[in-house]
């Protein structure tokens, strides 16, 4: 398989992520690796996708720190290829971490990816899929049964009067963005901090203002969906229990939460039962649910992480399920006649 891994930037991954481990264990099956910033494509005048792509160096690695820095060092092998040279195009860029610093680079993933999709790339997740969840609205179109009441506006007086509707309190939190940043809660009891927030937040334009959910205080379950159904290997669903710390409600591990092992009840079950007819719709291949009780408080659909702290708490590779649904994809595209007759949205769930 020709696995090209597109990143906002190769030379800020670390070794610690999702990425990263994928990527080594894609490359000890023997599958080709192809990783390509943001910044690293045109279109030619033939009508194709070009890249500039980085790739390891032809030898084994101990580890994926090992592999990541040498396709980071001056000894990788740099070349420019055709992207419908490769099998399959995975998107983990993330496209808020562009907003302030590099807002030309939030959407050429999935700008890029849509053009290689008509020249039989494989491109995970969905490239269309991933348009309609560019920003927190994604979550409004699922199941009402299985998300916290909400609104979003950047009138403070409807945001006030929400929370005097759900018990003095509210969580707001920018319509766009990732890694808990400006997400805060706000108690009608504490007037003089509300102001300083919702000006925060709404520097990033519009609001959305979530209910306040009481179970928060004993963290959130980031739950892996992998073609529509929760991630599963050797019996055990792909999940970390995400615990905050001191006063803070944000639980991202980049804010500072603690990840803990993570048992997928009946009621996790459930809820992902609901969402994923909608996931498998949109084409979205690898999803993280961030789940407070009954509710998702947040669907992950750019990137989304912590899957290698699940497989360091509970010693499940949850990385090889992934890898082998890559490879049945690749197979079915490689040796059925029909194959050409499937979306890259329908290919990207089945």
């Amino acid at each position: 398989m020709r696995l090209g891994i597109v990143v906002n930037d190769i030379f800020s991954e670390v070794e610690g992520y999702t990425t990263t481990y994928l990527a080594f264990e894609a490359f000890k099956r023997g599958h080709e690796i192809r990783y390509i910033s943001l910044e690293d494509f045109s279109y030619g005048m033939d009508e194709q996708v070009h890249a500039i792509a980085r790739s390891p160096e032809p030898r084994r690695y101990r580890s994926p720190r090992t592999m990541l820095q040498s396709i980071q060092s001056s000894g990788a092998t740099i070349d420019r290829l055709s992207v419908d040279q490769l099998d399959v195009l995975l998107l983990r860029n993330d496209p808020a971490q562009e907003f302030f610093r590099r807002p030309w680079a939030r959407l050429a993933a999935i700008n890029f990816g849509r053009l290689a999709m008509r020249h039989g790339v494989l491109v995970l997740n969905d490239p269309d899929g991933l348009t309609h969840a560019i920003n927190k609205i994604y979550l409004q179109i699922f199941p009402a049964e299985i998300r916290p009441d909400a609104i979003i506006t950047r009138d403070r007086n409807e945001m006030l009067a929400f929370a005097a509707e759900h018990g003095g309190k509210a969580v707001i939190k920018p319509l766009q963005g990732s890694g808990g940043r400006n997400v805060f809660m706000v108690r009608l009891s504490e007037p003089e901090n509300i102001n300083q927030m919702v000006t925060s937040v709404m520097q990033d334009g519009y609001v959305i203002v979530q209910e306040y959910l009481a179970a928060i205080k004993q963290g959130d379950t980031r739950l892996f969906m992998l073609n529509g159904h929760i991630l599963e290997h050797e019996g055990v669903g792909g999940a970390l229990r995400r615990l905050h710390t001191g006063g803070d409600i944000r639980t991202n591990l980049t804010a500072g939460g603690k990840g803990a092992i993570a048992i997928v009840n009946n009621q996790m079950k459930s809820i992902a039962h609901k969402a994923g007819p909608q996931l498998k719709e949109d084409g979205m291949f690898l999803v993280g649910l961030d789940i407070v009780a009954d509710k998702i408080i947040e669907i992950n659909v750019f990137s989304p992480g912590a899957l290698v702290r699940a497989v360091h708490l509970t010693g499940i590779n949850f990385m090889q399920p992934i890898l082998d649904a890559l490879e049945r994809k690749v197979n079915y595209m490689n040796n059925n006649s029909l194959a050409d007759r499937v979306s890259n949205q329908e290919l990207a769930t089945l």
